[in-house]
């Protein structure tokens, strides 16, 4: 068993460190993200070296309980890689540093009965560790951590994904898709992490042990995942600005300023769909809320306000409608029959085909193929 965990342990760290490194030299305009996903791997690596650190220090030591902490700075981590991701205007801030805290108390509450003491100290402190003050609060404050780290982190997902459909029509929610599923599967690895940890403080140790190798395998397999991604789609979700506020917020604000004016909504829409028809401004592959505001002149708010909430539609649908409809009228034209589906979605605004087989769906109950064949 130590073996297993000795070998998958020393594969999930070297994986680690070469993504680590790779990450840290690609040129990129991304830097922050990427840094910020390295330093997490980083943690990653130290987490999991566990086993192969007992083999250097068969007696405990400082520098063993410090590599031991370094755990309460993997999800705060993870965190700011995502708001990083995420929000095209992200920089690191001195609040950030906020994330740290955590990691100095768990090391603080140590200095007077471990950091300080000798070496007989240590291990008779460790010895009565299921009793000691100190190693039951770190033992709670890291699954307190966890919990509030994953709850975040899922919440500002779900937040962006709607800022992203009331503003954007780009092709980048398929990169947010992924990006929630990796979250997700962060979360699980973490929930079976906190299995683990209940199982090792009962009776049955080897069910813990058995988690163990699984959570070290799981690992492995997540660092795979996100390095096949990253392969093949370099350019992550990166376009939120984290100014925009929600469409509900932004009525909130108008119910309380008595702002909300039926009459000009519909002026505007009368506006909007004229332009829409045609400009066809939808053919633009990132086409953006904003860009429509500049086009007619409506402030973005009002405009989202009109979409979102007036016609009930979120911006990315609302694009996406006219993008289908442009669409059936090629499907349609025999004379241009010799169109492939790829062709056809690149030509209406889409740059995705899952994204356009999904829309066309959406809007018409049936794919593109049998649409097609009904002319």
């Amino acid at each position: 068993m130590d073996k297993v965990n000795l070998l998958v342990a020393v594969i999930t760290m070297f994986i680690s460190f070469i993504l680590s490194l790779f990450l840290f030299t690609v040129k990129t305009e991304h830097k922050l993200s990427n840094r910020l996903f390295a330093f997490f791997l980083i943690l990653t690596a130290i987490d999991v070296s566990g086993s192969l650190f007992s083999l250097l220090y068969e007696n405990p030591s400082n520098i063993g309980m410090f590599r031991n902490l370094f755990t309460f700075l993997q999800l705060p981590t993870f965190y700011l890689y995502v708001l990083s991701v995420c929000y095209s205007d992200f920089n690191m801030k001195t609040k950030h540093l906020t994330h740290i805290i955590p990691f100095l108390i768990a090391n603080l509450i140590l200095l007077p009965r471990f950091y300080s003491v000798n070496l007989d100290s240590k291990i008779s402190f460790l010895e009565k560790s299921s009793s000691m003050i100190e190693i039951q609060f770190n033992h709670i404050f890291i699954h307190i951590q966890i919990v509030f780290y994953l709850i975040l982190a899922i919440t500002t997902l779900r937040k962006i994904k709607k800022v992203y459909l009331e503003n954007y029509a780009g092709a980048s929610m398929e990169s947010l898709n992924w990006l929630f599923q990796f979250t997700l599967a962060i979360s699980i690895f973490y929930s079976l992490a906190i299995l683990k940890n209940i199982f090792k403080f009962s009776t049955y140790t080897e069910v813990a042990e058995l988690l163990k190798i699984g959570l070290f395998l799981f690992e492995l397999v997540i660092i795979n995942w996100y390095l096949f991604k990253a392969l093949n789609n370099p350019n992550l979700f990166r376009t939120i600005d984290s100014k925009l506020k929600l469409v509900r917020k932004i009525i909130s604000e108008e119910k309380q300023n008595g702002q909300l004016h039926e009459n000009k909504y519909n002026k505007d829409l009368l506006k909007l769909k004229k332009y829409m028809v045609e400009e066809k401004p939808f053919l633009k592959h990132s086409l953006t809320i904003k860009d429509i505001s500049n086009a007619i002149e409506i402030p973005t708010r009002e405009l989202s306000l009109l979409i979102n909430h007036k016609l009930n539609q979120h911006f990315y649908d609302f694009v996406n409608s006219y993008r289908i409809k442009e669409a059936m009228e090629i499907l349609k034209d025999n004379s241009k029959s010799e169109l492939t589906i790829l062709e056809i979605l690149y030509e209406v605004g889409f740059n995705s085909k899952s994204s356009f087989n999904t829309a066309f769906k959406k809007h018409t109950k049936t794919t593109p193929t049998a649409y097609r064949k009904k002319f």
